[in-house]
C-alpha cells in the first residue's frame, strides 16, 4: 500500500505522527511524508519513512490569519502537486487545516481513502469551515481525535476514534520524578511547549511573581508571545520567573525530574477549552500534578481523576490555593490515580492501533 502522510508543521512539532508511522512500518507500507519547514531552523532527525517532501516557507505561527492565507495557498499548491504526481492508495492528514485546504481533492478523489487526524479546534466557529470539517469526517475512512472534548464539534459518526497524544517511549523514564523528594522550597512550577496566550500568562506572572514560595519556569519557542512575556518579567523586575528558550523533545525528561507542578493553563477560548495538551500526558507519565484553567475540559479531567487542580488566575487566593493543594497531596494516592488513568488511556490508545492495523492489513482500502 502506498501512503502519504500530510503534516502541517516541522518534524519536531509532530510527535503524534509516530502513531501512524509505527503501524505503517509494521504493515510494510510504502510511506511518504510531506511536512512544512516554517523557520529554517534545525529540525529533528527524519523518521523512518520511504520518501520526504519538504515545503519550505517561513511563517510565524503567531501571525494573524489574514497574513497566513498566502502561505496556506502555497502549501495547498505544493501538496496538490505531490498528490497528483503519485498514485497513493491512502492519505493521512495530520490536522484539520490541511484537510480543509485539500478538501476538494480528498472528497472527490480519495473518498473513503483518507484518514483525518483532528488535533485542534481552529476556525469551526465559521459556519462554512465547520461544514467542510463535517464533510471531511463523513467522507473519511476513519477520523482520529486527540480529545474527547472535540467530539461534540463533529458529526455523529461511527468513524470517529480517540488518538491520545501518548508518547510510549517516555515510559522508560517514568519514575524520573518519583526518585527525588517531593518536598521542595520553593515549589517549582514549569511550562514546556509553544509559549502563547499572553494575557492569561501575564495574570499568572502577576500572581506568582516575587512570591518566595514558588518558581515559574518557561521552556519553549519564543515567538512574539514568548518575547512579550519575557520582557514583561524583566520590566517588572521579577526574580523568580525564568525563560529557558527552545528545547529538544528528549529534554522533557530532564524538565520532569525538576518539576513539582505542571503549568497546563491555557485561555478558555474556542480553540483550547476542549483541548488535551501534550503536557497532560507528560504529567500522567511522570507523576507530576497539573495546574489547569477553571472550567476547561482538561481542568475537569485532572480534578475528576485526582491528578491536578483547576484554578482561575484572576481569582483572589490563586497562589494560596496552589500552595495548599501541593502541601496536602497524598503522594501514594496521587501516584495510584496516575497509574489508573494512564492504564485507561493506554487501553483506548491500543484500541485505535488495532483499528488502524486492521485497515492497513487489508489489500485494498
Amino acid at each position: 500500500m502506498k501512503v502519504l502522510i500530510i503534516g502541517f508543521t516541522k518534524i519536531a512539532y509532530m510527535p503524534y505522527m509516530n502513531f501512524y508511522i509505527n503501524q505503517l512500518q509494521k504493515s510494510n507500507c510504502d510511506t511518504s511524508l510531506l511536512y512544512w519547514d516554517r523557520d529554517s531552523k534545525p529540525d529533528l532527525e527524519l523518521p523512518a519513512v520511504d520518501k520526504f517532501y519538504c515545503f519550505k516557507e517561513s511563517m510565524l505561527d503567531s501571525e494573524r490569519m489574514i497574513k497566513k492565507i498566502p502561505y496556506f495557498i502555497k502549501f495547498r499548491k505544493y501538496a496538490k502537486k505531490v498528490i497528483k504526481n503519485h498514485d497513493f492508495d491512502l492519505i493521512i492528514v495530520l490536522h484539520s487545516t490541511p484537510g480543509v485546504l485539500l478538501s476538494d481533492i480528498l472528497k472527490r478523489k480519495f473518498k473513503g481513502r483518507y484518514i483525518l487526524d483532528y488535533r485542534d479546534f481552529t476556525y469551526e466557529n465559521i459556519n462554512f469551515y465547520k461544514k467542510i470539517i463535517h464533510q471531511l469526517v463523513n467522507n473519511s475512512k476513519m477520523t482520529f481525535v486527540s480529545s474527547k472534548g472535540y467530539v461534540k464539534n463533529l458529526p455523529d459518526s461511527d468513524k470517529i476514534y480517540i488518538s491520545h497524544n501518548l508518547l510510549l517511549h517516555s515510559n522508560d523514564e517514568r519514575n524520573v520524578r518519583r526518585k527525588s523528594p517531593r518536598e521542595n522550597d520553593p515549589i517549582r512550577i514549569r511550562f514546556w511547549g509553544f509559549i502563547r496566550h499572553v494575557e492569561i500568562n501575564k495574570q499568572i506572572i502577576d500572581q506568582l511573581g516575587n512570591d518566595c514560595r514558588f518558581e515559574l519556569h518557561y521552556h519553549g519557542r519564543e515567538q512574539e508571545s514568548g518575547q512579550l512575556l519575557r520582557r514583561y518579567v524583566e520590566e517588572k523586575e521579577i526574580a523568580n520567573i525564568y525563560f529557558h528558550g527552545e528545547y529538544k523533545p528528549i529534554e522533557r525528561v530532564n524538565f520532569a525530574s525538576e518539576t513539582d507542578l505542571l503549568h497546563n493553563i491555557y485561555e478558555n477560548d474556542t480553540k483550547t477549552t476542549y483541548a488535551m495538551g501534550n503536557k497532560y500526558y507528560d504529567g500522567l507519565t511522570f507523576y507530576i500534578p497539573q495546574l489547569c484553567n477553571k472550567d476547561s475540559f482538561m481542568g475537569q479531567e485532572v480534578e475528576s481523576n485526582g491528578i491536578g487542580i483547576m484554578l482561575d488566575p484572576l481569582e483572589n487566593g490563586f497562589t494560596d490555593a496552589i500552595f495548599e493543594y501541593y502541601k496536602r497531596l497524598d503522594w501514594n494516592d496521587f501516584n495510584m490515580k496516575c497509574d489508573e488513568k494512564i492504564a485507561r488511556i493506554t487501553e483506548e490508545y491500543n484500541s485505535g492501533i488495532d483499528v488502524l492495523h486492521e485497515l492497513l492489513s487489508r489489500e485494498k482500502v
